[in-house]
C-alpha cells in the first residue's frame, strides 16, 4: 500500500477512570497547560500535585483520549468556608455532611470539544449519588465558559458571593448544585 492510500488513524473515544497516583505528574503537565491558557487555577499552587489531591478529597478521575490524560475532576467532603454547600444547606435545610464539592476540574486545551467536561461531570455526580451525597461546586464568575460547561449540564445556580482568598485578593463565585 502506498503512502498516500494508508489508512487514517481513527481517535479513541475519550474514557473516565480513577485517578491514580501514577496520573499526577500527566495530570500537573495539562493542569499547567491549562493555567498558562485560561488562567485556571487563578493561582498557580507551589505544590500543583498536592492541590490536585487535597485531604477532604473523596476520589478522583482522569479523563484519556488516545492513551494520554487529558483532564481531571476531584469530589471532595464539604468544609468549613465552601461557599457552594454553605448555600445548599442553607436552602434546603440539608446537614453540613449532606453537600460534597466538586473541585479541580479541568480538560486540556488541545482535547476540547470531545465532551470529556461533561464525562468527568457525569462520573463525579453519579459517585456523590452513589454515596447519598449532592454534589455542588463554586466557579470563578469570569470563567464564561466553565459557567456555560454547567449551565448547559444543568447544574443550578445558588447565588454569587464574594470570598477572601488573601489579604490582597477577594474573588466573585458562582455557587451551583447538579440538578435533581
Amino acid at each position: 500500500m502506498s503512502r498516500g492510500n494508508a489508512p487514517k488513524s481513527i481517535a479513541e473515544s475519550p474514557r473516565v477512570r480513577r485517578r491514580t497516583d501514577a496520573d499526577l505528574d500527566a495530570c500537573v503537565r495539562s493542569l499547567g497547560e491549562v493555567h498558562r491558557g485560561d488562567g485556571y487555577p487563578v493561582n498557580w499552587p507551589d505544590r500543583p500535585a498536592q492541590w490536585l489531591a487535597p485531604p477532604a478529597q473523596l476520589a478522583a478521575w482522569v479523563a484519556e483520549l488516545d492513551g494520554r490524560v487529558v483532564g481531571h475532576a476531584g469530589l471532595s467532603r464539604s468544609e468549613e468556608g465552601d461557599a457552594a454547600a454553605a448555600l445548599w444547606n442553607r436552602r434546603g435545610g440539608a446537614g453540613a455532611g449532606e453537600a460534597a464539592v466538586v473541585g479541580r476540574l479541568f480538560v486540556a486545551l488541545a482535547a476540547r470539544g470531545h465532551g470529556i467536561g461533561a464525562l468527568l461531570m457525569a462520573q463525579v455526580v453519579a459517585e456523590a449519588r452513589e454515596h447519598g451525597l449532592h454534589p455542588v461546586l463554586d466557579v470563578v464568575a469570569s470563567d464564561s465558559s466553565a459557567v456555560a460547561l454547567y449551565e448547559r449540564l444543568g447544574w443550578e445556580l445558588l447565588g454569587t458571593v464574594e470570598q477572601r482568598w488573601s489579604p490582597q485578593q477577594t474573588v466573585t463565585v458562582r455557587c451551583y448544585a447538579a440538578g435533581s
